[in-house]
């Protein structure tokens, strides 16, 4: 194992094995503790997809809440789940059952379809054109926006479904679905979260289905993995200290070093990140 795969490994917490019992428990009982933490709050926010990383973070804050209404007498905790559609969705089935496994205390669906060709035809007004990928972008951080209008109103957090295998490739859009609160997934990979899924009795279709961003309107639907030019195994393989192809390795520290800007603070004249 090279030194920075070493050190990639140790940044992100992962574990070569788990036991998916614990795991659950961890994100449970660190999202009980937050919200215990900080009174004033009374809940959690995140954007349902109907991809395999919402589905887990929307059910353990689900299960998180539901306790802590058990434990406190009280029923001002809630989760809620907002579908964000931007249009129609093609995988809009796969949402309603994501919901369904869920069981959310409220659901809310906002389109953010006005919102972005909004925005996109203001830059257009002034000579900026925006490319397929920056549009995506703007899809994701008016996704992220939406979320956090909503949990102001609601006195509540939002939710990020960040992994190991997300962050290490920095497969995420900065202040977009990378801008959130808490992380209760940081820790796990990908295969990790649908163990995870397994051990909750999940509809199986919903973490085996090819991981999508689905952000782009020229490639709709896009594989991560075509996205990222590696795999999920390979990424998880090498997440776990195990020896994968060189190629797949070169292309994972590749997207780890030219990504590091996404997991770092805003810099200041004080880091050395920038020199």
């Amino acid at each position: 194992m090279s030194d920075l795969q070493r050190q990639i490994i140790a940044e992100l917490k992962v574990k070569p094995t788990i036991n998916p019992r614990e795991e659950i428990r961890k994100s449970i009982d660190f999202m009980k503790a937050y919200l215990r933490k900080h009174p004033f709050l009374k809940g959690y926010v995140l954007g349902i997809s109907g991809g395999q990383d919402s589905t887990l973070a929307g059910k353990l804050a689900q299960m998180a809440v539901d306790e802590l209404k058990q434990e406190t007498g009280s029923d001002e905790y809630k989760f809620y789940a907002i579908r964000l559609p931007n249009g129609v969705q093609k995988d809009e089935e796969d949402c309603q059952d994501a919901l369904a496994f869920i069981q959310p205390d409220e659901t809310y669906t906002v389109n953010i379809k006005a919102a972005v060709d909004a925005s996109e035809a203001a830059l257009k007004g002034v000579g900026i054109a925006l490319s397929d990928f920056a549009k995506g972008n703007e899809k994701a951080r008016e996704r992220m926006k939406v979320q956090y209008s909503i949990a102001a109103m609601k006195n509540c957090v939002v939710i990020g479904t960040d992994h190991a295998a997300e962050a290490v490739t920095g497969f995420f859009t900065k202040y977009g679905d990378g801008g959130a609160d808490i992380v209760p997934l940081f820790r796990l990979n990908k295969r990790q979260g649908r163990q995870l899924l397994k051990e909750l009795e999940c509809p199986p279709h919903l973490y085996t289905k090819a991981p999508t961003a689905d952000l782009e309107d020229e490639r709709p639907q896009l594989p991560d993995e075509t996205a990222l030019g590696v795999s999920y195994e390979h990424i998880d393989d090498y997440l776990e200290g195990k020896e994968v192809p060189r190629a797949a390795q070169q292309q994972i520290e590749q997207l780890y070093l030219s990504s590091r800007h996404k997991r770092h603070l805003p810099v200041t004249i004080f880091d050395d990140f920038w020199k």
